[in-house]
């Protein structure tokens, strides 16, 4: 079982829409948190209306500020525009998303960050269950 860390700025989108596709993605077989360096106040509500027609509910979701403890935790730290705010942990294995912040875009746009994830989130999984 791999543990999966999603870091962005506010854990407000991008990595709260990580978290829960990639949850639903690897059914148990591994394990995901989400955190910020700056955390928001909540979810994004363009996120929150997003996940909801793929059958998600982050509308309770609080966003959390990422620890020392969470990247300790994980196997593997995925970014996405958090920057040199982001700890550094050896031996953590560490991959950077390249994904435009879905705060305040339209819903056409967050849809497509969203499923940008998801395609990711599905590669990723793949490779940790050594298909």
């Amino acid at each position: 079982m791999a543990r999966v860390l999603f870091v962005c700025l506010h854990n407000a989108g991008r990595s709260q829409m990580s978290q829960a596709l990639f949850e639903r993605a690897a059914d148990g077989r591994h394990e995901a948190r989400s955190a910020g360096t700056t955390p928001g106040e909540r979810v994004h509500p363009e996120v929150v209306e997003a996940m909801r027609e793929l059958g998600f509910d982050l509308a309770d979701r609080l966003p959390r500020r990422l620890t020392r403890e969470d990247a300790e935790w994980a196997d593997v730290v995925v970014t996405m525009g958090c920057g040199d705010e982001c700890p550094y942990i050896p031996g953590r294995r560490y991959l950077d998303w390249d994904l435009p912040d879905p705060k305040g875009r339209p819903l056409d746009e967050v849809r497509g960050t969203r499923d940008e994830i998801e395609g990711r989130v599905r590669a990723l999984v793949a490779e940790l269950d050594g298909d």
